[in-house]
């Protein structure tokens, strides 16, 4: 199998900045340049300290968060990224970038459902999100290759996996492209630019520009994507988009196995299914999500019916683990409780 690096060093440097320079608002403009500026001089550590102050006057600031991650990314800490970057996604679900960005990190250290379960939620964000759906390309052909060999170690004969195998990895070929220098393979899932500023929890994203230097294995010569059409915002104070971010925010605890925050989507009067006390539950779902293996949890289909602070929701859930893959129409009694969309009641069927 091909070594899997990631290719951060110039080129993001100056994506950045290019990007900076033309979304970032005047009054904090120079703060973002002078970041940018030391990111494409390596200065990984002065950025960091600049961002970090700058954070500390503007700590909800959704570009300088993400940029924070891309910091942290460059300077090989993946773990503090992908913090940064999570956050940001429970924060500004709305936002592809950290999704597309948690998958560049999850790729480089191979966990390939992880960035997969990345991407997806990229795109269901932002359905016409280019940069995304050509990274879950990436990702799909990675794991497409991991499936046959592992075929072919329990089989040596079986001549369909050799083709295929075969046809996989010559898509993924590392052969330099005409007038490149040979440089180190880059990454096949690209760093997205950082999105523009956020003033209200409803932010619109920006182009993303792929970052590729020297040969792209599985995909084509890089080039800008045009920006996705960004959805109509919704008022602050609907209840619709209100009740969407919160099962988008259950559901994307549940899949990186939170349980705090998965928990915390229930409301403390939230009715159990077999009528149970709440910390018998409490303790039973945090023994199932704990157990050993990934889980990914998506829906589509959402319905939703408001009334007044009670509403009901209705959707076609998809849950896969390491021993389990099912798919159930749910209903959710969802009601507000401290200015908060939280779930009163929960039942698998129509």
């Amino acid at each position: 199998m091909t070594q899997i690096r990631l290719n951060a060093a110039r080129l993001l440097a100056s994506a950045v900045s290019v990007a900076l320079l033309s979304l970032a608002p005047a009054v904090h403009a120079d703060t973002l340049q002078d970041i940018s500026k030391q990111l494409k001089q390596g200065q990984h550590a002065q950025a960091l300290e600049q961002v970090d102050k700058y954070l500390a006057a503007k700590p909800k600031d959704a570009q300088g968060r993400f940029l924070k991650g891309i910091v942290l990314t460059e300077m090989n800490k993946p773990n503090e990224a992908i913090a940064v970057f999570s956050k940001l996604t429970e924060d500004y679900p709305e936002l592809p970038e950290p999704y597309n960005n948690l998958a560049v990190i999850y790729a480089q250290q191979k966990q390939y459902d992880k960035a997969k379960q990345a991407l997806e939620m990229a795109i269901r964000t932002h359905p016409s999100y280019a940069t995304a759906h050509e990274n879950l390309g990436d990702i799909y052909a990675r794991l497409a290759s991991q499936a046959y060999d592992k075929a072919l170690q329990i089989d040596s004969s079986n001549s369909s996996a050799q083709n295929k195998l075969a046809l996989i990895r010559d898509l993924m070929s590392t052969a330099n492209r005409p007038g490149k220098a040979s440089k180190p393979v880059a990454e096949p899932v690209k760093l997205a630019e950082a999105p523009k500023p956020v003033a209200t929890p409803v932010a619109t994203p920006v182009a993303a520009t792929p970052v590729a230097a020297g040969p792209q294995p599985v995909v084509a010569p890089a080039k800008p994507v045009d920006a996705p059409k960004a959805a109509p915002a919704k008022a602050p104070g609907d209840a619709n988009s209100e009740i969407t971010k919160a099962i988008d925010l259950w559901a994307a605890a549940w899949s990186r196995k939170d349980v705090k925050a998965y928990l915390a989507a229930y409301a403390r009067d939230f009715k159990t299914p077999a009528g149970e006390s709440r910390s018998t539950w409490d303790a039973e779902r945090q023994k199932r999500i704990n157990k050993p293996g990934a889980i990914q949890v998506s829906y589509e289909g959402l319905k939703i019916v408001v009334d007044g602070d009670t509403a009901t929701v209705k959707f076609r859930q998809h849950y896969k683990s390491a021993s389990l893959k099912t798919s159930s129409n749910k209903v959710l009694l969802m009601g507000k409780r401290d200015g908060k969309w939280q779930i009163l009641q929960e039942r698998v069927g129509s």
